[in-house]
Order: C-alpha cells, then sequence, then structure tokens
C-alpha cells in the first residue's frame, strides 16, 4: 500500500552536544526551550553526549540519559538533572536515579542499567564523533554542518541557531 501524500521534508537537526554535569549547558536550557516553543516539530533537537573527564558522574549521567530517552523521558530528565547540578556533584548515581523516581519513570531499571553498561557504547560513540568533530567542551551545537560553541559563552547563540534554522525551512518551501 502507498501512501499518496507528499513526503514531508525531514526538519533540521539541532545537535546539542551535553554533558549533565556542567554548569553552562544549565545555563543553555534556557535557550534549549525556547527554541522548543518556537519551532516544535519543525526542528528535532537531539542529545548528543560528551562527557568531561572534570565530571565524575558525568559519564553515569550520559547513560541515564539514554535510558532516560528509551522510557520516553529525555528531555524532561536532562532538564531535570541540568536543574540540580550541585545535587549530583553531591550525591552521584544514587541521585540520578532518585531523580527517574521523581518523574515517573522505572527507577529500578535506571539503577540495573547503570550497573549493566547497557547505554555505553551510545555515550562512546557520540563522545568519539564529538572529537572528531572538533568539540571541546559543552554545551556544542551543531546545525547543517555549523559548530557553535556555547561553552565559551551562550551569548548570541540562539539567535544563531535561528537564523540557520529560519534559513533551512525557507529552503524547504522553495
Amino acid at each position: 500500500m502507498s501512501d499518496s501524500s507528499p513526503a514531508r521534508p525531514a526538519a533540521p537537526v539541532l545537535d546539542v552536544w551535553c554533558e549533565l554535569q556542567c554548569p553552562d549547558c544549565r545555563s543553555a536550557l534556557d535557550d534549549l526551550r525556547a527554541l522548543r516553543a518556537r519551532y516544535g516539530d519543525r526542528l528535532e533537537l537531539r542529545l548528543r553526549h560528551f562527557p568531561l573527564e572534570k565530571h565524575k558522574h558525568a559519564f553515569a549521567a550520559a547513560q541515564a540519559a539514554e535510558e532516560a530517552a528509551e522510557q520516553g523521558q529525555a528531555w524532561p530528565y536532562v532538564e531535570a538533572v541540568l536543574g540540580r547540578v550541585q545535587e549530583l556533584d553531591r550525591k552521584g548515581e544514587p541521585f540520578l536515579v532518585e531523580v527517574a523516581g521523581e518523574l515517573g519513570l522505572d527507577a529500578e531499571e535506571f539503577d540495573t542499567a547503570l550497573i549493566d553498561g547497557r547505554h555505553i557504547l551510545i555515550v562512546d560513540a557520540d563522545q568519539a564523533e564529538g572529537k572528531a568533530i572538533g568539540v571541546t567542551g559543552t554545551p556544542t551545537y551543531v546545525i547543517d554542518g555549523e559548530r557553535l560553541d556555547g561553552g565559551k559563552g551562550q551569548e548570541g547563540l540562539r539567535e544563531r541557531v535561528e537564523e540557520i534554522v529560519d534559513r533551512l525551512l525557507a529552503e524547504q518551501k522553495a
């Protein structure tokens, strides 16, 4: 059976290279919320992991975010953890499981996922790809082949992303 409706062009993709123990990523949340509010499903925000060695819980947090994605709550989970970076610093992995429970996710499954390491390959692959394209810190945004480094400051980044998305969306209509 064929679908005769015209194929909708794929939404532009904004890769957000992020680390859940990073205060700069927490500052970027407002920009990400604003982009989601402005574009909705016309822009795909894709969480990419780039845990930094200086943050000892970042690798586990990236795995927990993947488990949240598997349970259908990636962004709410990311926002909840980033909003409480100091607690993650203090409590470590138990905090990641605690947040899952607060959001109504299967906390036991989070605990098991952190123990069995089922999401390690995804995190490793993201980190390797990030290094390959020149990501050095977080947050870093990549859209339409352009890399925007938010680790040096958020000023003007959302505007630049909006310019690119608006151009891509206009090109789709043309």
